[in-house]
This record gives C-alpha cells, structure tokens and sequence, in this order.
C-alpha cells in the first residue's frame, strides 16, 4: 500500500509539472528559456541528475544540443547524429521512444566524449514532434549516471512533456512569425507615412505655382483691358479674367487644406463670393451679395466647374438684373428634401428678370448649363419676377470623366 501511495504521489507531482511548466511556456516568449526550463522539470521531475533537449538541423541532417540541465561547461552547442548511431538519433528517426538501462553495452552507439566524461549510463528519448506532420523540431533526453528501469509511466510522462514542448515551440514559431510581420508592417506603414509627406509637401508647392501663375494671367488680363478701347473686347477679356479668378479661388481656399480628392464646396463657395464682391466693386448699400451654405464634401473637379457657374450668373445678376441702385443676390445651397443623394443649390436675385431661349448663350446661359451638365447635375431658370437658378448637384463626390476635365479647362477661354 506504501509503494501504491508513493506512485500516486509521484503522478500527482508531474502532472502538476507539466501543469505549471505549460503555464510558464506560453506566457514565456523567448524559446530558447522556455527548452532551458523544459530540461530542468523533467530532470526533476524524474530524479535523474540529466536532461537535454536536441534540435533538429535539417541542412546539416544533425541534432543540436540546445539546451540542458546537469551538464558541465561545453555541451550545450555540441551536434550529436540524427542517425541510428546514437540514442537519440534513433528515438529521432523511428519516431518511437529510445529505451537504454545501460549504453555502455550496446556496441552499435557512437557516443560523444562528454557521455563518458558524466558517467551516463541508462538514457530514455523521445521525440518532441511537430505540428501537421512536419518535421520534428528535435528529442527530448533525460540521462542518468546509475542504471535505473524506467516504468510505463515514467515514459508516459516525458512523452506527454514532449507534446506540452511541442505545442510552445509551434506557439514560438507563430509568435515570431507575428513579430516579424509586425515590424515588417510597421517598416512599410513607415516608409507609407514618407512617400505621403513627400507627396502633401510637393502637393503644395505645386497648388502654390498654380495659384501665382493664375493671378499673375488676371494679372496680365486686367493691364490688357486696360488698354482695350473696343467694349466688346472689354467683355471678352473681363469674362476671361472672371473665370481664370474663379480658378486661382480653388487654389487659394485648398492651400489651406489636406491633400485630398474632395474639398467643402460650402466654404469654397463663400470665399468665391467675397471675392466676386470686391471684384464688381459695387458701392456700400447698393447691391448686395449673400452666401448661405451647408457643408458640402465635392471632388475637386465639381468643385472647380460650380465655382465657373457661381460665378457667371453672380456676375449676370451684377452686370444685367438691376435698374435702380438697389438690388440683393443670394446664393443658397442645402440639402434636398427627402433626397439624401442631392443638394440643391440656388442663385438668385430680386432684379428684372429677362426671358432667354433655353439653348440660348445670352448672360452665359448656355456656358452654365453646360458645366451643371458636366457634373451630372440639372440646372432650370426662372426669370418672372427676378432670376432664380435652381441647380441640382450630386452629393457624392463623384470624379469627372477625362473627356469633361478638358472640357472644363478649356471654359476659361470662352468669352461670354
């Protein structure tokens, strides 16, 4: 009943090892500390004075010493065979526990020195396999100085430990793996964070030359109205100057942006009339100009050709709607009702009103119903009491085709 006692005791500490040494190799992650601690439990756990775990090295077809417990200087590091020439190679390529109460009688073993030199007698080994049939990452040893039998249990043991090692080494590997894609990772989002400095920062410069070089061209345009006697060349070249402003606008008001495909049509869209304002010059309390918008997200193409439509019919109102001295434009842009897709945007003023033929060019008409074209929007005029446009723009900032933007471009050179 005694020796009965003693086995369970015996079972219920290595099972409580293995246990603990589980614990202790996931949460570990280096590999090499977690073999280390491997050779140690199952010398103590088998109260055998040796221990040693072996890997694997396909390219060299050896088995290195990676780590032990017990042993003198310099056996960590030696290669042993990974043939039947050795216990452990054999363990290593039958796939079955090598079993030797004394290794001295066995003629066929070619043993390394430092086996001699620690007095190893009976060794047990057995292999520590790998996941999906792979290749096994080595074989676990445990050496003892005196010859000792080994029971089914004992063997039992030290093949469950070995699976226990197998599953951290296989945790190891993924964790390094993970690791590695992780600073792989941050490398590539590193050198995705340069390019885009590099791009905002040539982005800028290059909205910077676009913008100089446009009112540098008003620049020019304005010197040569100057000296145009003929009215209708006046026209032309204020209609010109109007549009290549409403250009130079964009840049001015995405200078202070991200680089991005889309900008807020409602902020551009004020400073555009502030900008027309000062432009027609129209004395205080005469006729006035009024933006009210709702944030509004457009590509940038959209943006630039509304800008042109903005600006022709605030400039109609300006040069053709008013009599008197008086007169009020105000230009609204809001969300559709009941149409989450569309923002409707109007321009309108309390002037005379005109009666025009749809195709007509008259007041840029034709030029403005081209751009809402352009854009996929729908633009109707009413022109009975005062001129009201009603212009239908999409909401999602959709890019213009190729074809369109070299429309667009073209525009600044068409007189009204």
């Amino acid at each position: 009943m005694n020796d009965d006692g003693a086995k369970v005791r015996k079972l219920l500490r290595q099972q409580a090892a293995v246990a603990r040494f589980g614990s202790f190799a996931f949460r570990e992650g280096d590999l090499l500390t977690v073999v280390a601690e491997a050779a140690r439990v199952c010398a103590e756990s088998l109260n055998v004075p040796f221990a040693k775990v072996c890997r694997y090295r396909a390219l060299q077809n050896d088995l290195l010493i990676e780590a032990g417990h017990g042993w003198k200087a310099g056996v960590i590091g030696t290669i042993e065979s990974a043939d039947p020439s050795s216990p452990q190679g054999r363990a290593f390529v039958t796939g079955e526990p090598s079993i030797y109460k004394d290794v001295r009688t066995d003629c066929n073993f070619e043993l390394p020195g430092f086996y001699a030199a620690h007095g190893i007698v009976s060794t047990v080994d057995v292999v520590i396999h790998a996941k999906d049939d792979a290749t096994p990452y080595g074989v676990l040893e445990i050496d003892n100085d005196r010859q000792h039998d080994y029971d089914q249990h004992d063997i039992d043991f030290l093949t469950g430990f070995a699976n226990v090692l197998a599953e951290a080494v296989a945790t190891s590997a993924r964790t390094a793996s993970l690791k590695d894609a992780i600073t792989r990772m941050k490398v590539l989002v590193q050198d995705k964070d340069r390019l885009l400095d590099q791009k905002k920062v040539l982005g800028e410069e290059l909205q910077h030359r676009v913008r100089n070089n446009l009112q540098l061209v008003y620049g020019m345009l304005s010197k040569q109205l100057d000296d145009t006697a003929d009215e209708a060349g006046q026209r032309g070249i204020k209609a010109i100057a109007r549009r290549v402003s409403t250009l130079a606008q964009v840049y001015d008001h995405l200078l202070g942006a991200e680089m991005t495909r889309t900008t807020d049509f409602s902020g551009y869209v004020k400073s555009l009339c502030l900008n027309l304002a000062e432009l027609q010059g129209a004395p205080e309390g005469t006729v006035t100009l009024t933006c009210d918008s709702e944030s509004l997200p457009l590509d940038l193409d959209v943006v630039t050709a509304l800008g042109i439509v903005v600006a022709e019919v605030v400039t109609n109102s300006y040069d053709h709607a008013f009599s008197g001295d008086r007169g009020s434009i105000i230009v609204s842009i809001r969300s559709a009702s009941g149409d989450v897709d569309t923002a409707t945007m109007t321009i309108s003023d309390d002037g005379r009103g005109f009666k025009a033929k749809t195709e007509s060019k008259r007041h840029g008409l034709g030029l403005v119903r081209r751009l809402v074209e352009q854009v996929r929007g729908t633009a109707t005029v009413d022109s009975e009491n005062g001129t009201v446009w009603t212009i239908k723009i999409p909401k999602l900032p959709t890019a213009l085709p190729v074809a369109i933007k070299s429309k667009t471009v073209g525009i600044a050179e068409e007189a009204a």
